[in-house]
């Protein structure tokens, strides 16, 4: 199979006009002209979102695996403690406005009553397969006051017509499905991995697709917009909103809005492109693990406080949407350590953004449109109100007199979006102690722009200076707030039983000095080397003494590097002595490039050894170098 990416994009040629009728928003009087895309209604309901979870839990969860294959047992999705109202819970505690839930994974199990086929709920133990996971979650979401909405994956490697005509009468019947019977969604998100190896109805075999023709994205898009007028779409060209171009949750700085109408480009994607003749904003997609499902093995490795913290300035404060994931253990709950890290994170954003410091500035500005388009309008709080400026000028400055004792550490700006993007660049500055000084110089405010400076100030007047713009300014807000640190979360316990120590194990022989960093449990060392050509990169592990081992785990490097990349595939030896070695298997490493999850693989059956060759043949994607961080192995 390809290494496909699961937000690969679905190119196709639908145009950003090709959607129903919504609500125009309304313009005061003498307002400038719209310059450039603007978003429709429903984008604009979406952007005041700023942040919601994904929750991935289906068959996945019970097998330990990113992707399913498709021949898994519906007996096997049996949480023992399904809490939907403490799933929805741990999001609001983050601060969560919204959750999206994985309806149907790559492996086609579907986690509701769906007739269209018998890999479902229906013919699973939970609750004697009278349960719906979907409405479920569905109406403990609404009980909580957030949006809902689906996942459902185009790529089904259950299905025995996936690849032909009568798949996509199947597809789009459980669209239609999910978009009558839950209530109104704010958005429907397609996946991009489309296409590959899968159990096909026991056919087991490759099955390849030309996505875009395959699936007429435009009459899905449609489809969903026809019974779900205000929910999103995401990705595909047409759709309402992009993938940022990566699963790490960081957004390019800058991070424009608006693309060009061709097919996806991942670097165009992950940075926008200033001017482009659609509207289409990025969502910053990434889990609070490691994986995208919950793996025992990932229990200490949950992001902190502080690194959701920084994802949160990476993301929504360069304008773009956060989707945070948070899996659900097999019980069907958030496990304790994710809560609590959530309700950190959470606690810290409002107060962080309780009190708005510059409120009682007095604004002025080096020109103004008139009374309705006054500098004051940038501290009033109305989404429908800016400050702006006669067509001509198009690089004032405005300035805020704050009152006396306002300490900040960030600066929150934000354009008034049906005008468009007006802003290319701009500076923000501050008097401090009787001396202006350059506080940040940047590209692009759209949605919002979230300046975090080193240290708090304590200035007596800040100015926001448009450097270059095509057109007069629409500000709608300068604000300024104190941040507050997130109380410090104790580590997690950690009692995976399967997961065996590399404690005594040892590197026998490597393609490449360094492989010990492979032992060493740490996902910021790596081993590296040239990208393998006509001999593959290898490695041979002594795991000190003979043990039962039931498969191996690979953990690739996650820090974002276009020079390096993980490897495609695997083959993998095992041995008692050393010197007799058997064939323990071979296969590629799945959406191992792009979401950088730590791969599982098990053999055929748990085996005796003591040694563990690995080869690998290629980089998942062209790059320079091959990077890994971890290996280890598991047994049971």
């Amino acid at each position: 199979m390809t290494d496909l990416s699961r937000r690969t994009i679905l190119a196709t040629g639908l145009a950003a006009t090709a959607m129903p009728a919504l609500a125009a928003p309304a313009f005061t009087a003498g307002a400038p002209k719209p310059y450039g895309a603007t978003p429709s209604p429903r984008q604009l309901a979406w952007h005041r979102r700023e942040r919601y979870a994904f929750v991935h839990f289906s068959i996945n969860t019970f097998t330990n695996r990113e992707w399913g294959y498709g021949d898994e047992s519906p007996a096997l999705f049996n949480p023992t403690d399904f809490a939907p109202d403490q799933i929805v819970a741990a999001a609001k505690a983050g601060g969560m406005r919204g959750i999206i839930l994985t309806a149907k994974h790559h492996d086609g199990f579907c986690l509701w009553p769906t007739q269209l086929t018998e890999h479902c709920i229906r013919n699973s133990p939970y609750k004697n397969g009278k349960g719906d996971i979907v409405r479920e979650m569905e109406q403990a979401t609404r009980r909580a006051g957030l949006s809902f909405g689906l996942y459902l994956s185009p790529w089904d490697r259950n299905h025995p017509e996936y690849g032909r005509p009568a798949y996509i009468d199947y597809y789009r019947k459980q669209v239609v499905e999910l978009c009558t019977r839950y209530g109104e969604l704010f958005e429907f998100w397609f996946d991009g991995a489309n296409g590959g190896d899968g159990y096909y109805g026991g056919a087991r075999e490759t099955r390849k697709i030309d996505a875009p023709k395959y699936y007429n994205w435009p009459s899905i898009i449609a489809l969903v917009h026809q019974h779900q007028p205000m929910a999103c779409t995401f990705d595909p060209l047409g759709a309402d909103i992009r993938w940022v171009g990566n699963e790490d949750g960081v957004a390019g700085d800058p991070c424009w809005p608006t693309m060009p109408d061709h097919p996806y480009v991942q670097s165009e994607g992950n940075s926008g492109v200033r001017g482009g003749v659609l509207w289409w904003p990025a969502e910053t997609d990434v889990s609070i693990r490691p994986g995208w499902f919950y793996h025992p093995d990932e229990d200490g490795a949950v992001k902190t406080p502080e690194r959701l913290i920084r994802l949160h300035d990476e993301s929504i404060g360069r304008g773009t949407n956060l989707n945070l994931n948070l899996p659900p253990d097999r019980r069907g709950r958030i496990p304790d350590h994710d809560v609590a890290v959530l309700k950190s994170f959470g606690a810290a954003l409002e107060a962080s953004f309780a009190r708005d410091l510059a409120q009682g500035a007095v604004a002025s500005a080096s020109a103004t449109r008139g009374a309705a388009f006054a500098p004051a309008k940038v501290l009033d709080g109305d989404r429908d109100s800016y400050w702006s400026t006669p067509d001509g000028i198009t690089t004032p400055t405005l300035t805020l007199d704050l009152p006396p004792g306002r300490r900040f550490d960030l600066i929150r700006l934000r354009e008034f979006l049906p005008l468009g993007v007006r802003v290319t660049r701009f500076a923000v500055e501050a008097e401090v102690g009787g001396r202006w000084q350059r506080l940040a110089e940047k590209s692009c405010i759209g949605a919002q722009r979230i300046i975090r400076l080193p240290r708090p100030i304590d200035a007596r007047r800040l100015r926001l200076v448009i450097l270059d713009a095509p057109a007069c300014p629409a500000i709608r807000e300068v604000a300024l707030f104190h941040s507050v640190a997130p109380v410090a979360v104790a580590a997690p316990r950690v009692a995976d039983a399967t997961a065996l120590s590399p404690r005594g194990w040892k590197v026998v022989t490597a393609s490449a000095p360094g492989a010990e960093a492979l032992l060493d449990g740490n996902g910021d060392t790596i081993w590296s080397q040239p990208a393998p050509a006509a001999t593959p990169a290898s490695v041979t592990l002594d795991l000190g003494r003979a043990q039962t081992v039931a498969g191996f785990s690979l953990t690739p490097w996650r820090h974002p590097d276009t020079a390096s990349a993980p490897p495609r595939g695997y083959h993998a030896e095992t041995s008692l002595d050393g010197t007799h070695w058997t064939d323990a298997g071979e296969g590629e490493f799945q959406n191992i490039a792009y979401a950088l999850a730590t791969q599982r693989i098990p053999f055929a059956a748990p085996r005796e050894l003591r040694f563990l060759r690995l080869s690998f043949p290629a980089t998942a994607v062209p790059a320079a170098k091959l990077a890994i961080a971890d290996v280890g192995a598991f047994s049971g």
